[in-house]
């Protein structure tokens, strides 16, 4: 399996017509670690995603991918760099006619030359890795709406790729399915060093499971930083995300107007919870490798500590005290941009 790689988004607009989506998002995704993309629904998120992998082109920006900017490089060297991703995409997106083996040999067949015993053999693995072996006869149809996700999953991951993208990968999906699609998140992670961005509405998905998280808000990208930072964050709208209360800035089809919200909150004033209690992140499973990201993403949250809040800068040391984190050698890791 390849390690995860960095991806660099600089000031991205995207539009359709004249309506825009959003503009100027910047962000990093750390290598092989596992970030989330909230943000309530209509914010352009699954436009994000299929914007990183060239499937749409903003207006203005970049995305930088092993020192490629897909916004402006050719479309042969396009399709060489979207090789480098696997995508989850919400219901599977499996052929209805083809048994579960065909749908995830399907990459292997279409974009490698590969013999069909190596091609048995890789995904006979991935099968194994999403817990499905034995299930590799079955035609979609014919399996629950988890299945399928994981099926989807195996599929991704079958070029073994460096970014895996995951789109909204609990809808559809009961709590007890999607806690064991995190876990199985966490456990892929580890095996495989990708680096993995999930687009989410599901909180507890948002809580538990990556190590960064950003917010699409107004038409921007409002934060993105360690899931401190969000998890913490005193901002009317993130409270109200993380409470899924009516009250605060979002609206029922949009962001309602500031005035308005800010007349709703002073009402509430008193009455209102405040964010919900830190969730500790998902561990991997017994018998799974460590996760590589977790060693780096302390060495890089410590040497950024300076730039943090107070209130995501206590979380932060809570959590290394309760994990036992190692301390950064200075001149390890360079300071990275915290967008607030």
């Amino acid at each position: 399996m390849s390690a995860g790689v960095e991806v660099r988004v600089e000031g991205l607009s995207k539009s359709f017509g004249r309506s825009n989506i959003w503009s100027d998002v910047s962000l990093t995704l750390p290598p092989g670690e596992v970030s989330v993309l909230l943000g309530p629904s209509g914010t352009g998120k699954s436009v994000f995603l299929k914007s990183l992998i060239g499937l749409l082109k903003p207006e203005k920006g970049s995305i930088f991918i092993h020192d490629t900017d897909l916004v402006r490089c050719t479309e042969s060297r396009l399709y060489e760099i979207r090789k480098l991703f696997g995508v989850l995409f919400q219901d599977g997106a499996l052929f209805g006619s083809m048994n579960l083996f065909d749908n995830i040999a399907f990459p292997l067949r279409e974009h490698t030359r590969k013999g069909e015993k190596e091609i048995r053999d890789i995904v006979l693995e991935k099968i194994s890795m999403v817990g499905l072996s034995g299930d590799e006869g079955k035609l979609p149809g014919e399996i629950s709406g988890g299945m399928r996700k994981r099926a989807g999953l195996a599929r991704a991951l079958v070029l073994d790729p460096e970014i895996i993208l995951f789109d909204e990968p609990d809808s559809g999906l009961d709590p007890v399915r999607t806690a064991y699609l995190n876990q199985l998140i966490i456990d892929l992670n580890a095996q495989t060093d990708s680096t993995f961005l999930i687009v989410t509405h599901d909180i507890n998905t948002a809580q538990t499971v990556p190590d960064n998280i950003g917010l699409l808000y107004r038409k921007h990208l409002a934060m993105f930083g360690p899931r401190e930072v969000l998890l913490t964050s005193e901002e009317p709208v993130v409270s109200q995300f993380l409470n899924g209360r009516r009250q605060g800035p979002i609206g029922m089809s949009e962001e309602k107007d500031s005035e308005q919200a800010a007349r709703e909150m002073q009402e509430m004033e008193g009455e209102l919870p405040g964010l919900p209690p830190l969730k500790p992140q998902i561990a991997v499973s017994p018998g799974v490798p460590e996760r590589k990201a977790v060693a780096r993403r302390q060495s890089r949250v410590q040497s950024m500590m300076h730039e943090l809040p107070a209130n995501a800068q206590a979380a932060i040391r809570e959590s290394l005290q309760r994990n036992g984190g190692a301390h950064r050698r200075d001149g390890d890791y360079p300071t990275e941009q915290f967008t607030r």
